[in-house]
């Protein structure tokens, strides 16, 4: 099925039909040894390499329709598999392959006087459903980690990515039979109507967790309607901030890569903060080579004043997650003024301190609750690939459970294994 299913209770009956299934087979990854899950991926990342043909025939029907419905240039960016691109995703799978299999991992043992022995051990989840927008890779990244932490995976993607994900999925399935687990491993939700968000929001019987992975109204609709536990994810606010003791070469490189590498991604920069003593010492070249680039620069009044293309920023732009070519630039104080800012606007996603000021810098990624905080270094690395952890599903704001990258480690939960030689309770 694609583009619309029929009427509700249809609906209704596809979803209840992947549950079933998910759940079943995440009785069977459970306890599936490590090499099982390994030659999956390894499988599946070889057959998406072969069929990268086909993958982007695929993906050109859905840039065609992006285009025609004038979505905008980042998120068309967000949206294209090319060779280079497809080839991440392979990568990605087997890297993910070579990853530690933390199921069944001791996290913690101890004997007790009784003589009892008790063990802390990770276990899968179960069944994770993950909600997605324009990304197909995701598709091939959730996957991916769900499989090697032993969990089974329910997949919906956005309509925009719908026939690219489906041929992504392909390769994902065509490598679960191949090494002999069941292809409803992961599955994906065969229809593009809203009304299957519903259904896979209220799946307590079958779903463990569900995983949103969008924009913020994607997102607000996860939290506000599910009756199943979520891994938080708000909008990617991120800022970077020129602290007084910045060094003007590191801060002119890093915030225009925190910015312009890729704009539409959760982890690009939106606001760069900047001490007001230094302003007109760094912000010159940073402008320069902004504006160069491409990027529209909303900024304060000093900041105006330091070039003409600057436009006014209204307070509307300090709350605003752009997810395009867009920056917004306010000069602060000091230290602390910066600190304050990013609590009052910030979505504790990932934000970044460029000094050389050690203590300046150990104070900012103390004092802020963000889930990751940076030194130095691009928002840009906001990214479970670039933690080491092969991929992600995404970044978790929340507080609960996950938080940051969610990899397969944060894709697992724990059980208490209690070995005794006959023990009973006074």
């Amino acid at each position: 099925m694609d583009g619309t299913a029929g009427a509700e209770d249809t609906i209704a009956t596809i979803m209840e039909e992947l549950g079933r299934r998910a759940r079943d087979a995440a009785r069977v990854l459970s306890s599936a040894p490590s090499s099982i899950k390994n030659a999956a991926l390894i499988a599946a990342a070889k057959i998406l390499r072969e069929n990268a043909a086909d993958v982007k025939a695929a993906n050109a029907k859905d840039m065609a329709r992006a285009r025609q419905k004038d979505l905008s240039d980042a998120m068309l960016d967000r949206l294209e598999l090319n060779d280079a691109r497809i080839a991440s995703m392979a990568k990605g799978l087997e890297d993910i392959a070579a990853l530690d299999d933390p199921i069944g991992e001791i996290i913690a043992a101890w004997p007790r006087p009784n003589g009892l022995k008790i063990e802390r051990v990770r276990m899968p989840l179960g069944v994770i459903g993950v909600i997605y927008e324009s990304r197909p890779n995701v598709t091939a990244d959730a996957g991916g980690l769900c499989l090697k932490a032993g969990n089974a995976c329910i997949l919906r993607g956005g309509s925009e990515s719908f026939h690219s994900s489906n041929a992504v999925l392909s390769a994902l399935q065509d490598g679960l039979r191949e090494a002999g687990l069941p292809e409803t491993a992961i599955q994906m939700v065969p229809t593009t109507d809203r009304a299957a968000v519903g259904e896979l929001l209220t799946m307590t019987k079958y779903i463990d967790v569900i995983v949103p992975r969008g924009g913020q109204s994607l997102v607000e609709r996860v939290m506000r309607e599910s009756r199943v536990p979520t891994f938080q994810h708000l909008m990617g606010l991120c800022h970077t901030y020129i602290h007084a003791g910045a060094d003007p070469r590191k801060a002119r490189e890093i915030v225009v890569n925190a910015k312009m590498r890729r704009t539409g991604i959760c982890g690009a920069t939106e606001t760069v903060l900047v001490d007001e003593n230094i302003a007109e010492q760094v912000l010159p070249h940073i402008l320069d080579d902004l504006i160069e680039a491409g990027c529209e620069i909303r900024g304060d009044a000093i900041v105006q004043k330091l070039n003409s293309s600057v436009k006014p920023a209204s307070t509307e732009d300090w709350d605003t997650e752009y997810l395009d070519a867009v920056l917004s630039i306010k000069t602060v104080k000091n230290l602390d003024d910066a600190i304050s800012h990013i609590a009052a606007h910030g979505s504790e996603h990932t934000d970044a301190i460029i000094t050389e000021d050690q203590g300046a810098a150990e104070h900012f990624m103390n004092a802020l609750g963000s889930a990751i905080v940076m030194h130095n270094a691009s928002t840009q690395f906001a990214d479970g690939g670039e933690f080491g952890m092969g991929a992600e599903i995404g970044i978790a704001t929340g507080k609960l459970h996950a938080r940051g990258p969610v990899g397969v480690e944060q894709l697992t939960t724990f059980k208490y294994k209690v070995r005794g030689t006959g023990q009973t309770r006074p």
